[in-house]
């Protein structure tokens, strides 16, 4: 085996074209895994891309291996399985941001339907045109490369805008413009392959596949993060939902680590919806939100309980409650419009996270029963029967 076959001849077409294999099968199980839990259009439109795209390398390596079996129908079924990847796995990064509307829709079946008439119009070439059979063969093949020619620079002008990760996504789509044009000029113009261009041919599309895994894996990471923070959050207010506020007080008194925990309840909420409407309602409470965030969020975890009620774990134990409850009381007061009633209790050894929940609440109930707009902290003499 001499250099020449090992960087630049057959061999490295195998490399190349194995290494890109490779990723595709691993991007090909990450669609798997999502179309199985999700049930999402757009993994189903890239786990036929994947499907496509390792078809098509692995004719590739076997024409690579034995180029006697390139006859002019099998070079047909790989700029076939070339241009339907191209179409569908752009449609999937689209769908990745944008929900697919009809208009979409019909584009994608448009682009392939016109895919199919070219590569039928290929086949009847020979039967039409006489000439030397170099002519036929560059006529027979060069439909579908221009084609997909014009659909990368289609790609590259309409799908960045449209996305997130536009530069990953430029880079890639840049890189396979390259890859084409090179192949192009290798194939149609060139009398024999320049070096150069089959050195772009063979390794850009490694990088450009890589950049592509990469933009799918962090989409997936973006998607999943989107997803287990809805799960964990209130979507009006922002705030930690209850059931994650619970499951963090209990880690926290599991451990008999000094916490405590202040109740808040805005004063006169039904009176406000019943006057001002349920837009105002919601205002308010994202307003008192914004402000036990600010207040807190390097103390503690802030989550909305239910209704206008919200719920403060404060895990800082250098932090007074009575201060901190206080001037949550006057910003309330100041700048949302309404007030709110505080109460808060601190962990003893041995509490469970429903009884530090629970006498907070009786605090906040015993603030709201004795004036309303006040902090007060939990004695034992609230406990009610």
């Amino acid at each position: 085996m001499n250099l020449s076959e090992l960087f630049y001849g057959t061999y490295a077409q195998v490399y190349s074209l194995s290494c890109i294999l490779l990723i595709a099968v691993m991007m090909l199980l990450m669609s798997l895994r999502l179309l199985w839990d999700r049930k999402r259009k757009a993994y189903m439109t890239l786990t036929v891309a994947m499907l496509a795209i390792i078809l098509q390398h692995l004719l590739l390596i076997l024409l690579a291996v034995h180029p006697d079996m390139r006859l002019p129908w099998i070079s047909l079924c790989e700029q076939l399985l070339t241009v339907i990847s191209f179409i569908t796995l752009n449609m999937a990064i689209y769908q990745l941001y944008n929900s697919t509307k009809t208009r979409d829709t019909l584009y994608f079946y448009s682009l392939l339907l016109v895919t199919l008439l070219l590569a039928f119009i290929q086949l009847q070439i020979p039967n039409w045109l006489q000439g030397t059979e170099r002519q036929v063969q560059l006529l027979q093949n060069i439909g579908l490369e221009l084609y997909l020619f014009i659909l990368v620079l289609i790609a590259l002008v309409v799908i960045p805008p449209r996305i997130g990760q536009s530069l990953k996504y430029q880079t890639a789509i840049i890189g396979y413009l390259l890859c084409h044009i090179a192949h192009i000029l290798n194939q149609y113009v060139m009398e024999e392959p320049i070096l150069m261009l089959s050195l772009v041919e063979y390794y850009v599309p490694i990088l450009q596949y890589f950049i592509l895994f990469l933009f799918l894996f962090d989409r997936i990471v973006e998607l999943m993060h989107t997803i287990y923070r809805s799960s964990i959050t209130d979507g009006l207010t922002g705030l930690y939902n209850r059931k994650y506020v619970i499951k963090r007080i209990s880690q926290y008194t599991a451990r008999e680590l000094p916490v405590f925990i202040m109740f808040c309840d805005i004063d006169n909420f039904k009176k406000l919806n019943d006057t001002r409407g349920h837009q105002a309602g919601d205002n308010s409470l994202r307003q008192v939100a914004q402000i036990l965030l600010e207040e807190s969020e390097q103390n503690g975890v802030v989550g909305r309980y239910g209704g206008e009620e919200m719920i403060i774990l404060v895990t800082d134990n250098s932090v007074k409650p009575g201060e901190l409850g206080e001037k949550i009381r006057q910003r309330v007061e100041q700048e949302a419009g309404v007030t709110v009633s505080i109460g808060y209790s601190k962990y003893r050894q041995g509490q469970t996270a429903e009884e530090l929940i629970r006498e907070a609440d009786q605090a906040m109930y015993h603030a709201k029963s004795t004036g309303k707009n006040k902090v007060v902290k939990f004695s034992k003499s609230m406990a009610k029967s």
